[in-house]
Parts: C-alpha cells; sequence; structure tokens
C-alpha cells in the first residue's frame, strides 16, 4: 500500500507534461590529458522522456555509468550540455548541485548502506542531511519503509537483511527526498533472478503510481525487456540505437545491438544446429528460417498454416514465446526442402500473412 503523505510530495508534476526530464545535447567526457587522453563519452544527443523507464545498455567499459553520472553532476562533462527538467546541471555552483541531488535519487548495484545504522537510519540520511526534525522524519520514513515491504525490518541492519531487502532499503532512501528522477546503476546485478524480479516489479509500481521517471543502466537485456518503455544502446561512448525497447529488441539495427540480444531467449540457435549451417544450398538442402510473432500476428495459428501451404515437411527446430516492455513476442525456427516450388510458396504464404522472417541458412 502507498500512503498519501508519499505519493502526494512525489506526484507534484504530472505525466502530462510534454517537456522531456531529461536532455543529453552533443554530451562528451573526456579523462587524462593531452598527452593520453581517454573519451569514455563521444557526442551524446539523447532524450529521455518525463513519467518513462529508460534503459541504457552496453558492454563493460561503454560508459553507462559516466553517462548516468553526468545528469546528477557527480561526473563534470567535457563539452555539451545535460539538461533535467529544464536545469542546465553543468551551470550549477555547488549549492545548486546540492539541490539538485535531492531530486535526483541514485540506487546503486551494492547498496551503499552504512552498516552501523538500521534501514530505519539509512533511509533517514538524506533527510537528516536535509535538516528535517525526528518528527518529519518519522512521518516520511514510515511510509517508505512499507512502500518497499520493510516496514517490519525497520530496526534491522544490513548485516541482518537479504540482498533484496538492503536494495529495497536503497530504494527507499532514494525516493525520501521525493525525487522527480530515480538513476538505477547496475542496481540488479548482485541479486539472484528471484530476487531481482520482485526489485523490477518494485520499480515499475514506483514509476506508475509515483509518476517517477527512471533512468536504468544494465548489461543484463532480461532486465531492459522487462522494465524499460524505451531503450539506448551504447558502444565506445556514443549512442548507436535507441526507441521503444519493443521496436529495438525485434528488430534491431545496428551489429552492436545484435550481440548484445544474441544471448536472449530465442535470438540465438543452438549450437548443435549453428555448426552445420550454410550460406549458399546444394541439391537436397533443406533451408532454415527464423519466423518472428507479433502484434497481429502474435495470436494467429500461422504455423499450423504454413505446414498447409507448403507442405507436411516442416521441421520445428526451435522457438520461444515471451514478453518485452509488455508486448508478446514469439520466434520459432523451421526447416523445410529448399526447392523452388516450396520456396514460391512459403514466399507467398509470408506477404499475405505479413509475418516476419529471415533466412538463417541451409543445412543438408
Amino acid at each position: 500500500m502507498i500512503l498519501p503523505t508519499v505519493a502526494a510530495d512525489a506526484v507534484s508534476q504530472k505525466t502530462a507534461d510534454s517537456a522531456p526530464m531529461v536532455i543529453f545535447e552533443n554530451v562528451t567526457k573526456r579523462y587524462g590529458d593531452a598527452a593520453k587522453p581517454f573519451t569514455a563519452v563521444d557526442g551524446v544527443d539523447l532524450t529521455v522522456d518525463h513519467g518513462a523507464i529508460t534503459g541504457i545498455i552496453g558492454r563493460s567499459g561503454a560508459g553507462k555509468s559516466t553517462l548516468v553520472r553526468l545528469v546528477n553532476g557527480l561526473e563534470k562533462m567535457t563539452s555539451g550540455k545535460v539538461m533535467v527538467d529544464g536545469t542546465d546541471v553543468g551551470g550549477l555552483n555547488d549549492a545548486g548541485l546540492r539541490g539538485l541531488r535531492r531530486q535526483v535519487g541514485m540506487i546503486f548495484q551494492h547498496f551503499n548502506l552504512l552498516s552501523s545504522r538500521t534501514a530505519f537510519d539509512n533511509v533517514a540520511l538524506p533527510l537528516e542531511i536535509a535538516g528535517l526534525d525526528r518528527a518529519a522524519i518519522r512521518a516520511k520514513v514510515g511510509p517508505l519503509l512499507e512502500l518497499v515491504g520493510l516496514d517490519d525490518k525497520a530496526a534491522r541492519y544490513p548485516s541482518e537483511l537479504s540482498g533484496g531487502q538492503k536494495q529495497r532499503v536503497g530504494i527507499a532512501r532514494a525516493l525520501a527526498t521525493s525525487p522527480k528522477l530515480l538513476l538505477s546503476d547496475e542496481a540488479t546485478s548482485a541479486l539472484d533472478p528471484e530476487t531481482t524480479q520482485s526489485i523490477l516489479s518494485l520499480l515499475k509500481q514506483i514509476n506508475a503510481e509515483l509518476d517517477l521517471t527512471v533512468l536504468l543502466i544494465t548489461h543484463e537485456m532480461e532486465v531492459v525487456k522487462a522494465i524499460a518503455s524505451h531503450v539506448a544502446v551504447i558502444d565506445q561512448g556514443r549512442i548507436v540505437e535507441d526507441g521503444p525497447t519493443f521496436d529495438v529488441f525485434t528488430a534491431p539495427k545496428h551489429e552492436t545491438t545484435r550481440i548484445l540480444l544474441a544471448s536472449t531467449s530465442g535470438a540465438s540457435l543452438p549450437e548443435w544446429l549453428r555448426s552445420g549451417l550454410k550460406a549458399e544450398p546444394s541439391a537436397g538442402d533443406r533451408i532454415l528460417v527464423r519466423l518472428t510473432f507479433f502484434g497481429a500476428t502474435a495470436f494467429q495459428p500461422l504455423t499450423a498454416r504454413l505446414v498447409t501451404e507448403i507442405g507436411g515437411d516442416v521441421n520445428i527446430l526451435a522457438g520461444a514465446i515471451e514478453e518485452i516492455a509488455g508486448e508478446p513476442f514469439g520466434t520459432l525456427v523451421v526447416a523445410y526442402p529448399a526447392t523452388p516450388g516450396v520456396l514460391d510458396r512459403a514466399a507467398r504464404f509470408y506477404a499475405e500473412t505479413g509475418l516476419s522472417t529471415e533466412v538463417l541458412g541451409y543445412v543438408a
């Protein structure tokens, strides 16, 4: 249950606002000196919509963490501009940055809790720093612990909590100052899959009920798939692809995106099948085709119709059904004779049904 004292504070500005929450304009961040420079972020242009959950994915060292730390001024950009809710981060003095950081919460991979403080006191810390009295702190912290499902753990120390419970304390602490924006830096990387799902569900709940914009970085494709409405792919400091998560995951345009997605369910072939693939057919070979089901094709019995249209000699070799950003998405790898007549009938069927297909190769 979310109590009104929490929600009323956080929902001062609803998603009806059309202005983006975060704007990166040609942002560059370099380290080192002129003799040995290193560019961590290279000319990034990116918009994070108000009220959205936006994921940034990329390999280790791609620039994800640096990009996010530019948002709250933990890193200073070399050039360009970062705007947060209309405020130019680069133009803020120390007092301005402290004010900004009260509006931008952050959760971390390793929780960053103080071991000598209870769960209650860890959540209370930013409120103490802000100068609230004890009564006001109690009025804020109690509902926050209830929000994250830890109202019965208020007096426990971090050593007495599980990894998932520690992260929930971290989330409650990040919400203490009623931020407009929540940054998540690999927040689920140290958690097991079941705990990860519970944390993602909590973040989705917070996003929906508190109208809180969430910007998360992760190397876990499953996290982005489950929670983010939009995604940006970063490689060597540059944004190489961005857009709605469903569009990027189902039809990746950049090679980096395709590589990152290769390990996700249904995206890669089993090794036993991949090792026998040929680029060109020989007499008697079979063609391997990946069929992709989404939108209007997701709920139609198209596989059965395919067999009827091209003949019964169709093998189903691999497949998966999943959900991406709340929408159904399925893949199926089929094989059938690579003869002209069969190929022509299959091509007509795909054209008539709008089924998305990809030729993977040929096998003997």
